[in-house]
């Protein structure tokens, strides 16, 4: 596995994210098989990986949990991510943006004591906080970067401003935004401010919520309670406009002797060597085929193509989830 650099911190090209491990996409009555998860995760781990992704809200809590039984005993092997601020332990509401100072040095305790740790490796704010200064946020981050229970300062989807704020008080080594073959909003103006300023971008769901898989055909593959029945791209309409996305992806897939995922993958790589996108899973399978995404190399022509490809239908989450996205 190659890897390269967020900021001035190294991880391998491809990471994993946990989040579906413990919950997301599960259908009526399935409960989440930690087991498999686990294995998963080790598998990621010995096929190079070093790059875990985690956060409190998942769950909440339950997934850092489970990602500290699988590092246990191999925690030197692992660039450890989480994320606070979607979870405000001052009010105990979850989906409560709360960056301020106080909350974000309990989240961190807990994080710590789930994970089985002393120190994160890459610590996000997981949403932009409007009551609260960035500076503010980042000046108690950096106090915890000089007290050794943090390394690396991360941002989720933060707008460009935001990151030039937060970087002039300490550095961020990585911006985490969604980024896919269907959601290149990051490309206008967030993109030339990373590389300017050097922080490096791990794009979440590179695989559109599974959509870039080609497995979705139609809304009766949603279970009850899918939350992509909700979301605009996944709609009846949009999303047989989307479909033409994905049988290009198919047809470069098939072209490549490769998957859609893989060829998905492959193409964020081909935008530049500081990206690391956190595909996430909860099986051993998709973990196999994800990371083999490392070693397919796409034509000039596949990418050209790819690149040219016609923009998603419907905005890339809810109008509640737009809410929370930095402006």
């Amino acid at each position: 596995m190659k890897h390269i650099k967020l900021g001035d911190l190294e991880v391998s090209r491809i990471g994993l994210g946990t989040m579906t491990m413990s919950g997301v996409y599960l259908s009526p009555g399935e409960k989440p098989d930690e087991d498999e998860s686990i294995r998963a995760i080790h598998r990621a781990l010995d096929l190079g990986v070093t790059h875990l992704d985690t956060a409190e809200a998942y769950g909440p809590f339950v997934n850092e949990e489970l990602v500290g039984r699988a590092v246990r005993g191999r925690r030197d092997q692992v660039v450890l991510a989480t994320k606070f601020g979607m979870y405000s332990h001052r009010s105990g509401a979850m989906g409560h943006i709360d960056g301020s100072p106080e909350n974000l040095r309990i989240a961190l305790e807990g994080s710590l004591k789930r994970l089985g740790t002393d120190y994160i490796d890459l610590y996000y704010q997981h949403r932009i906080d409007p009551d609260t200064p960035i500076e503010e946020t980042i000046g108690t981050l950096a106090d915890l970067v000089t007290e050794g229970k943090i390394r690396h300062i991360g941002l989720s989807e933060a707008a460009p401003d935001t990151i030039r704020r937060a970087h002039a008080v300490h550095p961020v080594a990585a911006l985490q935004s969604e980024y896919s073959l269907w959601t290149r909003d990051v490309e206008a103006e967030i993109l030339p401010v990373l590389r300017e300023l050097g922080v490096g971008l791990v794009p979440w769901s590179p695989l559109g919520h599974g959509f870039l898989t080609g497995t979705i055909r139609s809304t009766e593959h949603y279970a009850e309670g899918d939350w992509r029945a909700n979301n605009p791209r996944f709609t009846e309409e949009n999303l047989k406009r989307n479909l033409r996305i994905v049988d290009e992806v198919v047809a470069v897939a098939t072209e490549a002797d490769a998957t859609p995922a893989q060829v998905a993958l492959a193409w964020l790589l081909a935008q530049g060597d500081d990206i690391a996108p956190i595909p996430g899973t909860k099986r051993v399978t998709r973990v196999e085929e994800n990371t083999a995404a490392d070693g397919i190399e796409l034509s000039a022509e596949q990418l050209n193509r790819l690149d040219n490809l016609a923009p998603a239908a419907g905005d890339r989450l809810h109008e509640g989830g737009m809410r929370l996205v930095d402006h």
